[in-house]
């Protein structure tokens, strides 16, 4: 998948590179309060180590990341992904694959933004911005978005988007707060993403 960049009228988000690390740093250090849930690095070689995993999983078709950008001012204001990107093995001549090198389903998150840009519009753009890409260019047949089970500040973010909740992956995988955690899983699918799209537009008034 080719380097895109993606821009709304609040967020722009390119494609992640170490040059960004800096910037992203200065975001990650204003206040962590609302990171408890969330892996975001707090010093230099955390967060080197953060884009540079992200970058290593781009090379093998399986990250997608992005660093966000406030638009107007072009400050680095966060990062979030395209992960688990799956391609699936269609029987020859099926009408469900799309194309050799395009993606069946992808996981939208890994997202944090710094304190001042949260709860400005900035998160749905960009999640609008990622799921067009995702179904209109890449045709996928379905978008996931998952949390920590306990983080009801992300859930309740998640089904303003318009996803539908599958379930709780109970006993899912270590937590960053040193506890077992279980994920809550949602999903949004191409026949949906129309009535998604349009209730997004709505929200941001587009």
């Amino acid at each position: 998948m080719d380097n895109v960049t993606l821009e709304g009228h609040h967020v722009l988000l390119e494609p992640l590179s170490l040059e960004h690390v800096p910037q992203l740093l200065e975001a990650a250090t204003q206040s962590r309060d609302t990171y408890l849930l969330t892996n975001v690095p707090q010093n230099l070689p955390a967060m080197f180590e953060y884009v540079d995993t992200a970058l290593t999983g781009k090379e093998s078709d399986t990250i997608y990341p992005f660093t966000t950008l406030d638009r107007k001012s072009g400050r680095v204001i966060g990062s979030t992904r395209f992960g688990d990107i799956q391609f699936w093995n269609w029987p020859q001549g099926s009408i469900h694959q799309r194309g050799e090198h395009l993606p069946d389903a992808v996981e939208i998150g890994w997202t944090w933004l710094a304190p001042d840009a949260q709860r400005t519009g900035v998160n749905t753009e960009a999640k609008l911005l990622m799921m067009t890409l995702a179904f209109e260019s890449w045709n996928v047949h379905r978008v996931c978005l998952r949390t920590d089970s306990r983080n009801e500040r992300s859930r309740n973010a998640i089904e303003r988007l318009g996803a539908q909740f599958d379930g709780v992956k109970r006993a899912d995988y270590p937590a960053f707060d040193g506890e077992i955690r279980d994920t809550a899983i949602y999903s949004i699918l191409d026949s949906e993403w129309p009535d998604v799209k349009n209730g997004l537009a709505q929200r941001l008034r587009l």
